[in-house]
């Protein structure tokens, strides 16, 4: 284990930390807060924390995580190192996580000795795709018709007619459209299921899309919840690609069923944090769930600079027990995620840094880089988002951003 406290030289001593215990009692500035991972959402929450006056600790094992870089400290080790884990739960007064696949135990042995938002339990739960469908049906959320397949005998007794042609997920450690196969025979089900190593896996029915849409809410120690307006979502290839947030991205009486499903599984949790609910809409308006994030989330970025307070801020608020504010849009708003294969989209092997300063040229354009020093086609680098007066203006920018970075047309 190595600890990097390369801005601790500018870190007053702060006295005792703050006794273990539920997430509740006020953190003001000047207290620190530590994250468990070191990826660009925790970089984005350190500078939100660093804003506000907060001191900043961070846990990950990679020297050169993009959070670890700009953090107060950087406790470089693994997730489940009991000594990494004594040493940030001995830096921070409390404690959050950037990454729903940070082991839910770490979570757990940190909650012994620090508040821990969100709380191990609730994270175990989006750990787990078939613990999360259960949620959903506890909570009277509805999502698509589903199996849990964890044995032969489950494989077998799948019924076709009422879940085929569907999507086999692994239950655990799937994102970005990774740990997925779709499967229109019961042939094709027993193969992807034998190539996936027979682990548990859920088997969804395919339904059909008209849009995607997400809604970010924040839930407090007391039972306050705010949320973001809702967003529409627009993936390729199982990754996030646009979101665009106006009035009237999706009809208003869906959005407001997005929000009070969302506001539902977050209390049914008893959640304290920053929740991403995503859903599918299907032809006709029918709403369905498909699954949570126990973290900030892309389809939320535009946040910061399209509202008054960023998903960043709240998770900042959640964490250290202060007021929740309704969060307000102040101005239309499209994010672009910015891919590595944007470095390659002049072609050839090298990488080459695209064109930001003809981007930036456009009104309303906010760019966001992530710090990683080399570019990967599929990797998340950064994100653009454009605000303007009106939906048409911030479309249309948009639109023209996407022409210079070699993104499709949405």
């Amino acid at each position: 284990m190595s600890v990097q406290p390369d801005m601790s030289a500018a870190v007053p001593s702060q006295g005792a930390k703050a006794p273990s215990g539920s997430v509740g009692t006020s953190l003001l500035p000047g207290a620190t807060l530590g994250v468990l991972g070191g990826g660009q959402l925790g970089r984005m929450f350190v500078h939100a924390a660093q804003a506000m006056g907060y001191f900043t600790a961070v846990l990950d094992a990679d020297a050169d995580s993009p959070a670890g870089l700009v953090s107060h400290h950087h406790v470089q080790t693994a997730y489940e190192d009991p000594e990494g884990l004594a040493r940030l739960a001995g830096l921070s007064d409390a404690i959050t996580t950037e990454f729903e696949n940070v082991p839910a135990q770490a979570l757990r042995t940190l909650g012994a000795e620090r508040p821990v938002a969100p709380a191990a339990s609730a994270v175990a739960i989006a750990q787990d795709r078939a613990q999360e469908k259960a949620h959903f049906v506890r909570c009277g959320v509805p999502c698509a018709p589903y199996a849990v397949i964890e044995t032969a005998a489950q494989l077998a007794a799948v019924d076709a007619a009422a879940l085929l042609p569907g999507i086999l997920k692994t239950a655990r450690l799937g994102y970005d459209g990774k740990g997925q196969a779709r499967v229109k025979t019961p042939e094709e089900l027993a193969a992807a299921w034998q190539s996936m190593g027979q682990v548990p896996c859920v088997l969804e029915k395919r339904l059909p899309l008209a849009l995607e849409c997400s809604v970010i809410v924040a839930r407090g120690a007391d039972g306050a919840c705010v949320h973001l307006p809702v967003q529409r979502n627009l993936h390729r290839e199982g990754i996030l690609a646009v979101t665009e947030v106006y009035e009237g991205n999706v009809p208003a009486a869906l959005a407001q069923q997005a929000v009070a499903a969302a506001k539902s599984v977050a209390e049914g949790l008893q959640y304290v944090g920053v929740l991403c609910v995503e859903f599918f809409v299907l032809e006709g308006g029918t709403l369905v769930v498909n699954e949570i994030a126990p973290r900030p989330h892309n389809s939320g970025h535009y946040s910061q600079n399209a509202c008054d307070v960023s998903q960043f801020e709240l998770q900042v608020r959640t964490l250290a027990g202060l007021p929740l504010t309704q969060p307000r849009l102040h101005s239309p708003a499209v994010m672009l995620n910015l891919l590595g294969d944007l470095w390659f989209a002049r072609g050839g092997t090298q990488p080459q840094t695209p064109p930001w300063d003809a981007v930036l040229a456009l009104p309303g354009t906010h760019l966001h880089l992530y710090g990683k020093a080399q570019a990967k086609p599929g990797r998340k680098m950064g994100h653009l988002n454009i605000t303007a007066p009106t939906a048409e203006a911030a479309r249309a920018t948009a639109l023209q951003a996407a022409a210079l970075l070699g993104i499709a047309p949405f």
